[in-house]
């Protein structure tokens, strides 16, 4: 489905992604896992197109100079050089590190404007699933986004990109700053849409273990390069990435 190969970002002098390569095959969930500036959301903006809009708009205001080096390959097609609503439209849709919900907006409202993708019998069907993935969310859809707890925070965000039809996933730290139980609930419901839906979904996350029983497959980062890679269990049975990325 998605594989890229050789991706290089530079900001300025400093070398943000070294020579990363990672594939995510159709109905497989792919973790990438690794510390703080490991250069996780970095992957995921460059996958998802966001990165060069991040680039234009520094180069336009005159401030740090950004460069993409790789290619970057979606269901046969080279996507290097498409925007990210292009990209969102073929079916590439990131759900961000720290939700970034519409404050604002109540939870009806937010889930419709992931909807600006999808027909209205796909918005219908697709708002019904998320209601019956995050049930909380149908008891609180009228509340203001603003006034939603972190883990409700985070069922919105990935309900919302949801309604944007996506054909690949890509979850940029799902779990961050949630309780155990709660965590739980969004490991559970990532492995129902895969098996669900259909859709592919690459997270990452600092920490591997509540998402390694879900993950067919897994790339380890640090200082932005790939180091290891490998099945969950090939993982699990080396020593080393236990005691520092699974806790065990």
């Amino acid at each position: 489905m998605l594989e890229a190969k050789g991706l290089m970002v530079f900001y300025e002098n400093m070398l943000a992604l070294n020579n990363v390569s990672i594939n995510c095959e159709g109905n497989q969930i792919v973790g990438v896992f690794g510390a703080n500036s490991a250069g996780k959301s970095t992957l995921m903006y460059t996958l998802s197109g966001i990165m060069e809009d991040i680039r234009k708009k520094e180069e336009m205001a005159g401030g740090e100079r950004i460069t993409v080096l790789g290619e970057i390959r979606y269901l046969g097609q080279d996507i290097m050089g498409l925007k990210p609503s292009k990209r969102a439209k073929a079916g590439i849709v990131l759900c961000p590190e720290r939700r970034r919900i519409f404050p604002e907006c109540n939870v009806l409202e937010n889930l419709r404007i992931g909807a600006y993708l999808a027909s209205p019998s796909q918005a219908k069907d697709t708002l019904e699933y998320v209601f019956n993935v995050y049930p909380a969310l149908e008891k609180l859809k009228k509340r203001v986004g603003g006034f939603l707890s972190g883990g409700e925070q985070q069922m919105l965000a990935i309900g919302r990109a949801l309604m944007a039809q996506p054909k690949l996933l890509l979850l940029d730290e799902p779990l961050l700053g949630l309780s155990p139980l709660i965590q739980s609930i969004m490991v559970r419901s990532t492995k129902e849409i895969r098996d669900e839906k259909g859709i592919s979904i690459i997270v990452t996350e600092q920490y591997a273990r509540p998402v390694l029983p879900i993950v067919d497959y897994a790339f380890i980062l640090e200082n932005g390069a790939a180091v290891l890679e490998g099945t969950r269990e090939e993982l699990l049975n080396n020593p080393d990435v236990r005691s520092a990325y699974f806790g065990v």
